[in-house]
């Protein structure tokens, strides 16, 4: 629980700082939905199959200042899961996760329920990484948002690992 709550305050604190982030209009593809069930958020993680409870799947948008904030997030009953932050969001196409863009993240948690001193996270971007994924928007509505990831990210705090997570989709009601 405390790594949850940690991870929430994360959330919350770059939400909070969020100034500026970079959108690249789809070109023409699809951006599809993706395999994801209806609120859900699926993905390969280095080739593993990960899939959220749809009880533990939300998206949210909040705006101030100027500026709309939507967050996805999914998590399965063994304690991992997926968050992405889109700061500055005005709608459908691609956000890239790149260094020189971080107001756009996703991470992807592992929890260890029994030792949360132990659990681990991954960010993308992080320092020197360039451009290491992409978030497309391909359906946004007052009740629903729709579309497909990829990203790279790595464990800054910890071993310096990387995790490869792709085929990413998600299907979440706000």
């Amino acid at each position: 629980m405390k790594i949850f709550k940690k991870s929430i305050l994360v959330l919350m604190a770059v939400v909070a700082v969020s100034l500026t982030s970079c959108k690249k209009d789809d070109d023409g593809g699809d951006g599809g939905g993706g395999g994801a069930g209806s609120g859900t958020v699926v993905a390969k993680v280095n080739g593993n199959n990960f899939t959220s409870l749809e009880i533990a799947s939300t998206a949210s948008q909040s705006s101030g200042g100027g500026s709309t904030t939507v967050t996805l997030q999914g998590s399965d009953a063994s304690g991992k899961g997926i968050f992405i932050i889109i700061n500055n969001f005005d709608g459908t196409g691609t956000y890239e996760f790149s260094d020189s863009n971080v107001f756009v993240t996703a991470t992807y948690v592992e929890a260890n329920v029994s030792n949360p001193q132990n659990s681990q996270t991954w960010s993308a971007p992080y320092q020197g990484s360039g451009v290491v994924g992409e978030v497309k928007i391909s359906e946004k509505t007052d009740t629903k948002i729709k579309g497909t990831f990829n990203f790279m990210a790595k464990n800054v705090n910890g071993d310096q690992s990387i995790k490869n997570i792709t085929e990413g989709s998600f299907d979440l009601n706000f």
